[in-house]
């Protein structure tokens, strides 16, 4: 998607060096009365996993508890820079600890710290309805300075362009809504975001040319990140940090928009090759123009397209930073601004920062997350934004070493419930990290009283029609990584195409922004307005920041054209309705509905076609161009299902649920090798079927016994003609693995996909089932000569053909899809 919205502030006073006044001088001493003393190093086996010092502020003696946040650096971190030359160098230190803590002050539990103690103490401390900042002074070597957050003085910016959708259209439920009990499961399970953070080589300067300084600076600044987030059971894990300190790798300038698609652009062509993350953020020390301070993608979390965002480093203290990348990173997630119409709560009063995705940001900064930020993110994660944050990242257990007690399960440990004093997991022994007697696991959602769940038991229901459920193994506690259909599949039948796990349509999208009843406009409307190249029409803007011109081919990819719905826009307030008359040559007249949103030259278009929505049959929207399905090879994948399943995005088999994976073509459970299988072994069924079995065989038994003279009497007459009639039977058996050949029969006309008809074919080649959660068709093979011939050479994966009887699930459109909203 093209939709962004940027963080305003005043940046020429945000990028000076912050002036405090009415701080304190404290010396903080360690619990056992030794004055705290710092360790040189970010990473050393002096930093402690857990820590407790004493500071005093406003005539309070603080006690401070701080434990070491083992999950910020993931298994595989790295660091890299670059020689003189552009070689680049990537370290993977065998670490045996970090300085990165969280924690709370005693006496207060509602409290909330992060500190580094990298190079003395510094972070935030949060308690009592007050924020204060901790840090060392400057050429001191114990003694620091405490202050309170407000204190850090500079004037606030504002957003001088933003959209924001209306409380009543943001809040409002989708009339489709998944079932409550995944929504539940879906806010109560714990998301990861694998990150990576990039410091251009701006940034590289105003930190004083010092490649360890200013990685320590961004680790800090992931530290902060995943504090803000953890209250959303969303959990910020640190896979790389990269310092441009040589040149920088793509174009960083002074207009945000640009360097937000060149740092994309870079991300996608070089860096998720060479390293695997799901987004990735640039700290630029790049003063942007106006009064931008950061850009991120709407919804575009886990895409390899648009997952990221860029952040002007605009304070010396990298909480600044932190919470700019917190609220682009929200973006990412689907968040919109906290505006005044949507009546937001925030439990953070405007004095003491108020909440992470306002629309404008100044001190002291915003830590916490408002109701309008969490219903946003349920709304996302409904409709399937982040399908890629349902897999735990492995900690690396270098990080702080192995130690029992951290809360996490490494290498020779069974299980891990914290320390002796807080574990309140009955499955697992606190002090040896074992599993106590009788006890088979004690984490995951296939665990269940210590036991391990049965195979086929769902653990992660399917959110929409391109998602796919997830069902416990058996063999392990935790539920299988979430995946979901291959992109390029059909969805709602033959309105869309499935694109990162979302199914996107043009009606979708103007019910976004028309309200209920709009609907697309012909294509003739897309034709006319978007081949003007103004800012009314058109695809986008070109390399030098020009509208350009839509093919006829790509119309559909340009700016949406509608109609019905509401009288204007519902997407905010400076968002105008653009009408356009088109007369016809038999008389008469079309009204295409198009928006105009009055934003900046900085800010995209929110009324162009997302990427990913079907733009004719077997055809979808990438970079502003239609483009034929087959690119993504979902149909050469969905060809080794044997008709009996549909492709995921690993290019694995979702088999029926009486198939088995890997191919479908042998009896089982369905499923995948990556979700488990669908449905459990029925032994009760068995058990019943062997009864009659023997019941059945007593009967017969007893039959013969009394007619034993009759049957002998039979036997004998007839023994010729029994082994006559046996020699005349051919000696092979039919086997379940001797199939006909088989294919996918696709019937194409203009606009309507026709499937084969019924052949008259009364015998099932075995057992069928539909799947009760699938929500798109799967095909059912016929033979090769009935396959009718093709009208149009095109690839197209339709929804499947299927055999009389086996019914599709409910069709589930998906809600209003709220990815066109801006926010900072």
């Amino acid at each position: 998607g093209e939709n962004v919205d940027s963080k305003a502030a005043s940046p020429r006073l945000q990028m000076s060096k912050e002036q405090t006044k009415d701080y304190e001088i404290t010396v903080p001493f360690l619990l056992n009365g030794e004055p705290w003393r710092p360790v040189d190093g970010v990473y050393s086996k002096s930093h402690p996993a857990l820590l407790q010092f004493v500071i005093q502020a406003e005539n309070k003696h603080l006690v401070i508890d701080l434990e070491r946040n083992e999950g910020l650096l993931a298994r595989g971190f790295t660091e890299t820079h670059y020689l003189q030359d552009g070689t680049d160098v990537v370290l993977t230190r065998n670490r045996t600890g970090h300085c990165y803590y969280h924690g709370q002050v005693q006496g207060y539990p509602e409290s909330s710290v992060s500190l580094s103690t990298c190079s003395g103490l510094r972070g935030i401390l949060v308690f009592g309805n007050n924020s204060y900042i901790l840090e060392p002074l400057e050429g001191a070597t114990s003694e620091h300075k405490i202050y309170r957050v407000e204190n850090l003085k500079i004037a606030p910016g504002s957003c001088g362009h933003q959209l924001d959708i209306p409380a009543t259209v943001a809040s409002a439920p989708s009339q489709h809504s998944p079932a409550a009990r995944y929504k539940r499961e879906t806010l109560k399970t714990t998301k990861y975001v694998e990150l990576v953070i990039v410091a251009d080589n701006r940034e590289f300067q105003r930190q004083g040319k010092d490649v360890e300084k200013i990685k320590q600076r961004l680790i800090e600044i992931a530290n902060y990140v995943d504090k803000f987030y953890r209250p959303l059971n969303i959990r910020v894990a640190l896979v790389g940090v990269e310092v441009w300190n040589d040149m920088d790798k793509c174009s960083i300038s002074q207009d945000p928009f640009t360097s937000l698609h060149e740092f994309l652009d870079w991300r996608k062509l070089k860096l998720l090759p060479r390293k695997a993350h799901d987004n990735a953020q640039l700290i630029s020390g790049v003063y942007f123009q106006g009064t931008t301070i950061g850009m991120a993608p709407i919804m575009s979390m886990c895409t390899a397209e648009q997952s990221g965002g860029v952040v002007m480093d605009h304070s010396e203290n990298p909480l600044g930073a932190a919470v700019t990348l917190a609220h682009e990173l929200g973006h990412n997630f689907g968040m919109n601004h906290d505006t005044l119409e949507r009546g937001c709560n925030c439990r953070a009063s405007t004095d003491k920062g108020g909440c992470i995705m306002n629309p404008s940001t100044g001190y002291p900064f915003p830590m916490v997350f408002s109701s309008c930020s969490r219903k946003d993110l349920e709304n996302s994660l409904e409709k399937g934004v982040g399908m890629c944050l349902f897999n735990l990242p492995e900690v690396k257990e270098s990080f702080g070493g192995q130690k029992c007690g951290n809360g996490y399960v490494e290498d020779g440990e069974e299980c891990d419930c914290g320390e002796p004093e807080e574990c309140t997991n009955r499955c697992c022994n606190a002090t040896t990290c074992a599993l106590n007697p009788g006890a088979v696991c004690a984490h995951g959602l296939c665990c269940e009283d210590c036991q391990l769940k049965a195979a086929g038991i769902s653990c992660r229901e399917s959110s929409n029609s391109c998602d796919l459920p997830e069902f416990c193994t058996g063999a392990s506690p935790q539920c299988p990584a979430n995946v979901y259909l291959h992109d390029g599949h059909a969805c709602h039948g033959v309105d869309g195409y499935c694109y990162n796990g979302i199914c996107q349509t043009h009606e979708q999208q103007c019910i976004t922004l028309w309200g209920p009843g709009a609907k697309p406009a012909p294509g003739i409307c897309f034709e006319r307005v978007n081949s003007a190249g103004d800012p009314y029409g058109n695809c986008g803007k070109d390399s030098k920041s020009s509208f350009a011109k839509c093919e006829p081919r790509d119309a559909k990819c340009g700016k949406i054209q509608c109609q019905g719905g509401a009288n204007r826009p519902v997407i905010g307030t400076n968002a105008v309705s653009i009408e356009t008359n088109i007369p016809l040559q038999e008389g008469g007249k079309i009204l295409c509905r198009g928006t105009h949103v009055y934003l900046g030259d900085d800010m995209p278009d929110p009324g162009l076609v997302l990427a990913g929505t079907k733009c004719e049959d077997g055809k979808i929207c990438l970079n502003r161009r239609c483009q034929n399905t087959s690119v993504f090879g979902v149909h050469k994948c969905a060809t080794k299902c044997h008709g009996r399943g549909v492709c995921n995005n690993k290019k694995n088999c979702h088999c029926e649920a009486d198939w088995a994976p890997p191919f479908c073509d042998k009896p089982g459970f369905g499923g995948s090798v990556d979700s488990g299988p669908i449905r459990q072994a029925d032994n009760k069924s068995l058990t019943i079927g062997v009864l009659i079995t023997i019941l059945c065989l007593i009967f017969a038994g007893s039959i013969m016994y009394l007619k034993r003279k009759t049957f002998m009497r039979w036997l004998f007459t007839s023994k010729k003609t029994t082994i006559e009639k046996l020699r005349s039977v051919s000696p092979a058996r039919p086997s379940s693995s001797s199939e006909p050949n088989r294919v996918h029969t696709t019937c194409v006309s203009k606009n309507l996909i026709m499937k084969p008809q019924n052949t008259g074919i009364q015998k099932r080649d075995g057992p069928r089932r539909p799947l009760p959660y699938q929500v798109i068709d799967i095909s059912n093979p016929v033979k090769a000569h009935e396959v009718p011939p093709l009208k149009t050479p095109q690839r197209v994966l339709p929804p499947l053909p299927q055999l009389p009887g086996h019914l599709a699930g409910p069709e589930r459109p998906l809600p209003a899809n709220p990815s066109l909203r801006f926010s900072q």
